[in-house]
């Protein structure tokens, strides 16, 4: 395991790991949210088995990146750019899970002379999608958050600066309950001891200086993306499962619907969590297959 820093043209920072074989072919991850740069364990094993340089950063607010209020989801492939350039690498994959989607979405667009395939699961579709009810079989916690943020922003801010600490601090039985509402049969099923410590260890580092990464995470999904999704030309996946309470299932069909080239993978059977914790040894496998 390897960390880095990465300053910016604009100041900023940001934190970076690198597991995997460090010889190998670069696959960056973009993680959830809330979020961080660390990797679970399982994807490195895999990483390691696949001759992969497994890459993930705190995306700006979280972790040890610097902050930066406005962002927009396009603004990710910029950063990723210059942490590949960073680490003296041309072209790459890159896959996202959740909040991490669009962002792998992004970097197909806006990096298509860097990006040689790329995979979202269970991430969300642009604002204003047309015909989409983006709440309709969304779990409550989430659900009640966008309601606030959309209706009273200061006191979404307040309640996420406060419920960011929550997290930050939790046990593994506490994150539990405050999952719960989110949760559907299949994910609890999915939610195992091995799962839940990761998520644990990585919202405690990715929320270490408070909810910058997550409120602008969540903002960044109500404004247009600064990209078209018809930009998209390289290989893409789109993943994700009937049961996700986290991320309706239809952002999922809607997404496949609009991208035409994208190979959709629309699962009867699976969640939210499932996608992350079983289905990233086929996801490092197809990316591998486009170098």
């Amino acid at each position: 395991m390897r960390e880095h820093e990465v300053r910016l043209d604009d100041g900023r920072r940001l934190t970076v790991r690198e597991d995997g074989d460090p010889d190998g072919r670069p696959v960056f991850r973009l993680h959830g949210t809330p979020g961080s740069r660390l990797l679970y364990p399982p994807h490195v094993a895999d990483a390691r088995r696949r001759g992969i340089r497994l890459i993930g950063y705190d995306r700006p607010g979280y972790g040890g990146s610097t902050a930066r209020r406005g962002r927009r989801v396009g603004d990710v492939a910029p950063d990723v750019a210059a942490v590949a350039d960073q680490l003296g690498i041309d072209r790459f994959a890159v896959w996202g899970h959740s909040g991490g989607g669009a962002p792998a979405i992004a970097c197909a667009a806006r990096l298509p002379e860097r990006v040689v395939a790329a995979t979202s699961l269970a991430g969300v579709a642009p604002p204003g999608a047309e015909g989409l009810d983006p709440l309709e079989g969304m779990g409550e916690a989430n659900r009640e958050d966008v309601h606030l943020m959309l209706s009273d922003p200061a006191a979404w801010e307040a309640k996420l600066q406060r419920e960011s600490i929550e997290y930050a601090r939790a046990t593994p039985e506490q994150l539990q309950s405050i999952l719960k509402t989110l949760l559907s049969e299949v994910d609890r099923a999915a939610l195992t001891p091995e799962l839940v410590r990761f998520f644990v260890e990585e919202g405690r580092e990715g929320l270490r200086h408070g909810a910058d990464g997550m409120r602008d995470d969540n903002l960044s999904d109500t404004i247009p993306w600064g990209f078209d999704l018809s930009s998209v030309r390289c290989p893409l996946q789109i993943w994700h499962g009937a049961h996700d309470r986290f991320v309706p299932f239809a952002h999922g069909q809607w997404l496949a619907a609009h991208l035409p080239r994208a190979e959709p993978h629309l699962l009867p059977d699976a969640g939210h969590l499932g996608l992350l914790s079983e289905r990233i040894p086929e996801v490092h496998a197809w990316l591998l297959a486009h170098f």
